[in-house]
């Protein structure tokens, strides 16, 4: 089983923490992150993209000329999508994007998402953030500097003080455990979880039938 430090608020290392081989040390799957990635993301689309069709742009109601004598092509009206201020041919009309994906391709993108940043170092575990009340200044003194991260995910049980802290830091972010998600996990370069968080997270994430599902 692999192990992590875990450290406190001033960077000191008071124990380790055990991880699950089956979440954090599994062969990373690239196209089954990304093709939940891809998905994350295409149900973040609106979908109200919307041009009037040549039925609904207003006016037009006369033929424009006679059928024949004209010697101009026949026409039927002016909202014709051949005309300037005609109605669009196979515009976009309100649709869902959402991609159905399966709930076990979600768990093994996140366990492979985990298992990245473990492996590539880029994972740190703190006993606990206990901040007194809600000041920004403080906090982004602590994660900037003592644990001199630039860009990091935090990852946490219910702590409102560290969520309002923490919401005005460019490129950190908060997300409480049962908001982990593997765009996420990609998107920021370090990745911080309080001990609470990592084993609600491995409760979660075990693998169907072993020790420790919840």
């Amino acid at each position: 089983m692999p192990t992590i430090d875990v450290i406190n608020q001033d960077k000191k290392k008071i124990g380790t923490l055990e991880l699950r081989d089956d979440i954090f040390a599994v062969k990373v799957n690239v196209p089954l992150v990304h093709q939940v990635i891809k998905a994350q993301l295409a149900g973040r689309r609106q979908g109200t993209a919307k041009t009037k069709t040549k039925s609904e742009v207003r006016g037009g109601g006369r033929k424009p000329f006679r059928q024949k004598g004209t010697g101009n092509a026949r026409q039927g009206s002016t909202r014709s999508p051949l005309h300037p201020g005609g109605g669009q041919t196979f515009g976009p009309i309100p649709r869902s994007y959402e991609q159905a994906t399966p709930k076990e391709m979600v768990r093994g993108a996140l366990r492979s998402a985990l298992s990245d940043r473990f492996k590539a170092s880029r994972m740190l575990v703190v006993d606990e953030f206990k901040l007194d009340s809600i000041k920004t200044k403080p906090f982004n003194e602590l994660i900037k500097k003592r644990f001199e991260l630039e860009e990091a995910l935090i990852v946490d049980d219910i702590n409102r003080n560290l969520e309002l802290s923490c919401r005005n830091i460019p490129k950190i972010k908060v997300l409480r455990t049962e908001g982990l998600n593997v765009y996420d996990i990609i998107r920021y370069p370090w990745l911080v979880f309080t001990k609470r968080a990592v084993e609600a997270i491995q409760a979660r994430l075990a693998p169907k039938g072993s020790k420790g599902e919840e």
